[in-house]
């Protein structure tokens, strides 16, 4: 079995390792959750595994967990609330801080216009592999 994934966020050069892990990662809509009462923003992805993907494949996807802890207010575009089985495609993971640190603005861009945007009070970031491995033939191609 090959070695699992924990990545943890706290700046901006942090959350571009795990912005780098989590590019071209499926999520279901209905595997995104805030909880205000926890301020706690999580996704169940299908990582596509980066590291592994050298040559011809074959390729591999995990399921990883995204979360964001100090969230303040979660925003949405394009996102299919009412289709929790549509699947979206990440993107990119970016910080903007605010004008008074250590808080900001977590933005996930999706492919097809769709953004989940994150009002956080500092960055805490966690990427993490938690279930299994599983082959898949492609590997995503941004020039195609």
């Amino acid at each position: 079995m090959s070695a699992s994934l924990k990545l943890l966020a706290e700046d901006i050069a942090d959350l571009e390792v795990i912005a780098a892990a989590a590019q071209d990662a499926l999520v279901r809509v209905g595997e995104v959750s805030f909880d205000p009462k926890t301020r706690r923003f999580t996704a169940t992805i299908a990582r596509f595994r980066w590291e592994t993907a050298d040559g011809a494949g074959p390729f591999e996807r995990v399921r990883a967990a995204l979360a964001f802890e100090s969230v303040l207010s979660v925003k949405s575009r394009k996102l299919r609330r009412d289709a929790p089985d549509a699947l979206a495609s990440v993107l990119s993971v970016d910080f903007m801080p605010a004008e008074e640190p250590p808080g900001g603005q977590v933005r996930v861009t999706l492919a097809g216009g769709g953004e989940i945007s994150l009002e956080v009070e500092c960055l805490d970031a966690l990427l993490m592999d938690i279930g299994p491995v599983w082959a898949t033939p492609r590997r995503p191609d941004h020039e195609a």
